[in-house]
């Protein structure tokens, strides 16, 4: 009897882990960049994350692809802090997960779509991930949703991507 459960707590912890897999890759516009110095800057914070394999930059449009190990358990706040440690801040997260997690708090989906994919695209619209003048944009479009009025950084207002 006691194999049972064991055997029952070891299938539920084998799915839990699989569900907690929330971000595969990352798409961090950052603005206030100048300079290729400040550019290493956040790439150098964000390669101290242990979440992290890969980190593409590209120059032109101030982006870093981040790639993520798998079954990570890391959550867009990350990304603000890292950013932020580093002098600068988001102008634009969108961030590449699997569906189920969007469902679940602390994510809050703006956009109700439904989606079949085995990824979807997101991006996060709180303050301090898009800019301000984007921001107050939003803001006065989802003043009807009391948790964005709210701020509170542990929710994260999503808009579905693709």
């Amino acid at each position: 009897m006691k194999k049972v459960y064991i055997m029952i707590a070891s299938i539920v912890l084998m799915f839990s882990i699989k569900s907690n897999a929330q971000i595969s890759k990352a798409e961090i516009r950052a603005t206030g960049l100048t300079c290729s110095m400040c550019s290493n800057a956040i790439n150098k914070q964000l390669k101290t994350l242990p979440e992290v394999l890969n980190i593409e930059t590209d120059l032109n449009t101030n982006t870093f692809t981040v790639t993520l190990k798998e079954g990570n358990t890391i959550n867009p706040k990350v990304f603000k802090e890292k950013v932020e440690k580093a002098g600068f801040f988001i102008g634009s997260l969108i961030l590449t997960v699997n569906p189920e997690i969007i469902v679940k708090e602390p994510y809050v989906i703006v956009n109700k779509k439904e989606e079949k994919q085995s990824q979807v695209q997101i991006q996060v619209l709180d303050k301090g991930y898009v800019t301000e003048k984007e921001f107050k944009k939003l803001s006065k479009s989802y003043k009807d949703i009391v948790t964005y009025a709210n701020g509170n950084e542990d929710d994260f207002h999503i808009k579905i991507v693709n």
